[in-house]
């Protein structure tokens, strides 16, 4: 009995013992080596990146060996021309989420690293590219480096969200008060709001330490401040960072058009946030012969940054609508630009408003989901 004791014992031990020597083994498998060769780009390569193109730049160097023959991934480094790679630019695994010799760098990634490169738009700098190869672990650095230079596009690369903030905004100086830009569908920003006498700029983020731009008085630029004087006024504001744009035209007023009447019927005060308001307005619609006529939109009245003065009319999606009810939805109140028919792409007041007061708000501003306006009876 002891003798089976010994030999289950022995037996054991050297199911471990062999064990540790595969587990040893498997980890001496994560041995690769490093890159031997870079092929593309070219070292000294020349890249112009269009402005507002697609496209992307290639990279492809010679396939690492891995000690057990298994596969090997890659990584992309970039750093200034100066720089070591110890606290690279900006670093992302090749393509097949690392598993190919190659790299498909979009103009919009080049652009980024060209901007944590310094590199300001419509100039030019030189970058440094290395590879690294691994299984994960045991990352090999390779001695070779090429370099190429980038000149950025005029613009930028589009944010996901944009705010205004500084002494000149409604918000003030407090970052966590910055007013939202509204996203156009073109990829565009604008804003409708007041600014005062003081300054102001751009921002990408309410928090930390966003990225800044302003305007120089020709275009939008990265960092500084625009100084705004004179009397506070309210301003419409339309950026394109892909192509660096940057317009304003003060709102000289909004009003209510009243279709029957062939007139205005009144100018909505501005308050604040892109917001124009009026209230306990008396409702008189037409009486025709057939009925009430209820038909109105509004006039957005601007003076352009030359002096000129333009008129805009903003009514509804459709060119005739019934009449509003109280179970009428949100999307019925929306509205775009329209043409300055006395009839066409109008709204109609609920006639349940017909000689009583009501509140009219227009809100042009980030915080509904389309520009538009509501008719509150009292």
């Amino acid at each position: 009995m002891k003798n089976i004791f010994y030999s289950l014992l022995a037996g054991i031990v050297a199911l471990v013992v062999i064990s540790g020597c595969k587990k040893d083994k498997t980890l001496g498998s994560t041995k690769v080596s490093a890159v031997s060769n870079l092929f593309l780009p070219e070292d000294g390569k020349y890249v112009k990146i269009p402005s507002g193109a697609s496209g992307s730049l290639s990279f492809e160097w010679e396939q690492a060996r891995a000690e057990d023959n298994g596969l090997v991934l890659y990584e992309v480094a970039f750093d200034k021309e100066g720089g070591d790679f110890s606290k690279p630019l900006y670093s992302v695994p090749s393509d097949g989420n690392g598993l190919y010799n190659k790299l498909t760098l979009s103009y919009s990634d080049l652009n980024k690293i060209a901007t944590l490169n310094g590199i300001k738009p419509q100039e030019s700098g030189k970058i440094k590219w290395t590879v690294r190869s691994s299984k994960g672990i045991n990352v090999q650095n390779t001695d070779l480096v090429r370099t190429f230079e980038v000149e950025r596009p005029t613009g930028f690369e589009v944010p996901d969200a944009v705010y205004l903030t500084g002494s000149a905004t409604e918000g003030g100086d407090d970052l966590s008060k910055a007013v939202k830009f509204k996203k156009t569908p073109d990829g565009k920003f604008e804003i409708y709001t007041s600014l005062k006498a003081g300054e102001y700029h751009l921002v990408d983020g309410k928090t930390g330490s966003p990225l800044i731009f302003s305007y120089d008085g020709a275009k939008l630029v990265e960092g500084g401040a625009t100084t705004v004087t004179g009397n506070k006024k309210v301003m419409r504001i339309n950026v394109s960072f892909a192509d660096a744009l940057f317009t304003t035209a003060e709102v000289t007023k909004v009003s209510l058009w009243f279709s029957p009447d062939n007139k205005f019927w009144f100018d909505l005060p501005y308050t604040s946030n892109g917001t124009w308001e009026i209230d306990n307005q008396t409702i008189n619609l037409y009486e025709a012969s057939w009925g009430l006529d209820e038909r109105y939109k509004f006039r957005f009245s601007f003076k352009n940054a030359d002096g000129s003065a333009t008129d805009q009319f903003f009514g509804s999606t459709n060119a005739d609508n019934s009449a509003a009810t109280a179970s009428t939805p949100p999307s019925y109140y929306y509205m775009v630009p329209v043409n300055n028919s006395q009839w066409d792409f109008t709204y109609k007041f609920n006639h349940d408003f017909h000689k009583k007061n009501a509140d009219i708000k227009v809100m042009f501003n980030a915080d509904v989901p389309a520009y538009m306006h509501t008719v509150t009876g009292k």
